[in-house]
Parts: C-alpha cells; sequence; structure tokens
C-alpha cells in the first residue's frame, strides 16, 4: 500500500474509534487493517495507537502524525480538485462557529455582503462558544471572545473588546446602582451557565487591589443573547462584552456600571482575554475561499 492510503487509513481509525469501522468503510477485512496498522508502526519504529479490546486512543508522536495527514490529505484533495476544476478553488463552503449575539449584530452583516461578492462560495454559520478543538469539530473558523489554547492553530484579533456590568437604566431606578462590587450581593444577578457550571464568582480589578464577589443569580443560561435580553428587560445585572452591548448602550436600553473597575468571570489580571478573535488551523496552504473570506472579515472590522 502507498503512503497516502496508510494515512487515510489511519485518519478513518482516529475519527471512527474503529478499526472494524474502516474495515467496512473500505471493503475490506478487520485483520488486513489490522496488519496495515502494525506495519505502519514497524515502518516508522514507533506506537501510534494505544490499543486495548474496546478503546483506542493516539500516543503522542501517533496524534502529530495524525495532524500530518489531515494536513496532507486536505493538500492532496483542493490540488486534485485545482487540477480537474483548473481553478484556483474559490468554490466551496466554509463553515464558521461563532456566538449568537455577536453572529446576529456584526456578524450576518459581514456574511452577507461577503457571499454578494462571492457568490460561489457558501458559508455556514454554527452558533456555539463552546468549540474547543478546531481539528476534531470540522469546523475552519472559530470566532469567539476569549482565548483558545492549542498550538495547532492561528489567532487574529478581530476587535478590542472588555467585560462590563450592564443593567436597563429601569431596573436601576428600581434597584438602585451599585457603588462598588460588594454591593452585589444585594441585586439581581444574571448569570451565564459554562459546561454546567454557573459563573457566579465575578471579578474586580482596580489599580493592585483584585476582590471577588459571589452574586446570587436570579436567572441562568448558557446563551449570552438570552442574558442581554434579560438584561434589557429589566430582570438583573449582567455581566457581558462590550462588544455584545454596543447597541443596546448606545440606544439606551442598557447602562454600564462600576467603570473604573477591570472584570471578569475567572481573571481580572489579563486583559486581552476579552478580545474578539478568529481562529483557525495552521496550515500552510489554506484554500482560498477561507483567504478570501479571512481578508474580507479583517477589513470589515478595521472599518467599524
Amino acid at each position: 500500500m502507498d503512503k497516502l492510503s496508510d494515512m487515510a487509513m489511519f485518519v478513518s481509525i482516529v475519527k471512527q474509534k474503529s478499526m472494524a469501522a474502516t474495515a467496512r468503510e473500505l471493503g475490506v477485512s478487520a485483520a488486513s487493517i489490522t496488519n496495515r496498522l502494525q506495519a505502519l508502526e514497524d515502518r516508522y519504529g514507533v506506537k501510534l495507537l494505544n490499543r486495548t479490546t474496546r478503546h483506542l486512543s493516539l500516543t503522542e508522536v501517533g496524534e502529530l502524525y495524525y495532524r500530518s495527514c489531515l494536513d496532507i490529505l486536505e493538500s492532496v484533495n483542493e490540488t486534485e480538485s485545482l487540477i480537474k476544476q483548473g481553478t484556483r478553488l474559490t468554490q466551496g463552503p466554509i463553515k464558521i462557529v461563532a456566538p449568537k449575539d455577536i453572529s446576529k449584530q456584526i456578524l450576518l452583516p459581514i456574511i452577507s455582503e461577503f457571499t454578494e461578492h462571492h457568490p460561489e462560495i457558501t458559508p455556514s454559520l454554527y452558533l456555539n462558544d463552546h468549540v474547543h478543538n478546531i481539528a476534531d469539530s470540522g469546523v475552519d473558523l472559530v470566532i469567539r471572545y476569549g482565548e483558545l489554547h492549542d498550538s495547532n492553530i492561528i489567532s487574529r484579533t478581530l476587535g478590542k473588546s472588555e467585560r462590563v456590568l450592564c443593567a436597563s437604566p429601569e431596573y436601576l431606578k428600581d434597584h438602585g446602582v451599585p457603588k462598588a462590587p460588594r454591593d452585589l450581593t444585594k441585586h439581581h444577578a444574571l448569570v451565564m451557565l459554562s459546561a454546567e457550571q454557573e459563573l457566579k464568582t465575578w471579578y474586580f480589578r482596580k489599580n493592585s487591589k483584585l476582590e471577588s464577589v459571589t452574586v446570587k443569580p436570579k436567572m441562568l443560561s448558557n446563551d449570552g443573547e438570552i442574558i442581554k435580553q434579560l438584561a434589557v428587560n429589566g430582570q438583573g445585572i449582567a455581566m457581558k462584552s462590550r462588544l455584545d452591548i454596543l447597541s443596546e448602550v448606545k440606544g439606551g436600553k442598557l447602562v454600564t456600571l462600576l467603570d473604573d473597575y477591570t472584570k471578569n468571570f475567572n481573571s481580572a489580571t489579563t486583559g486581552t482575554s476579552t478580545d474578539l478573535r478568529v481562529y483557525y488551523l495552521d496550515k500552510k496552504h489554506q484554500p482560498k475561499r477561507i483567504r478570501l473570506f479571512l481578508d474580507f472579515l479583517y477589513q470589515s472590522f478595521a472599518e467599524t
């Protein structure tokens, strides 16, 4: 078997977590897949997969080989398409993951304008704020607030932001305006849920002093747009990214609070951790349609 076939086989085993499933996919016996995998490991003198009767997992060098296989196979597929079509392959899909609130306010107009210029490209927008591994998720771009720690990805800041406290003028009229972080314990808090964890400990830094406040949730949600709408409706005080609430603040629907403090859910020391960023895989040959969209995205944010 040639190396590309072995790479495709290995990627299939990892994705399906089963050599038997790969055998069925390729129309061969399970024994032949086992023998090919053993021959592949013997060729390089390394162990690529930890195997038991019920479980497969990548070794450290197997993880490296798997990532390389993905890049190489995608480059081969793109090259074949270029040859067959005689184009620079600007047509095709782009899978984008982004938070719901920033998608509706900012990204949708940008994507709509982009497709007017490039009707041959089809963006798919997934509203999700919980993608942490781009390669395994099968998406091309992740747009999100905060940092995504993965050595295989590239990131770029789209817009500067920061955490702010906000509430409606009606809520503040009825319940008063907090003058210090400790005052928040007397207020209704609108709390985000992250992986079933309640983000109800809020951190505040002023000069060199760091303090934390555990608020009392009135309502909770894992959807940032719902939290914002609850704040607009006068249900309580929320901690949001400033970019999320720009239009509501400009329209007088929300007011920011304790603006002389730096705020965050987990640390008040990382000033860039709440910036809006785009993340994508570190590839030598990025498909042109993705490069076109990234350039358009950067330009759009630079103009706004």
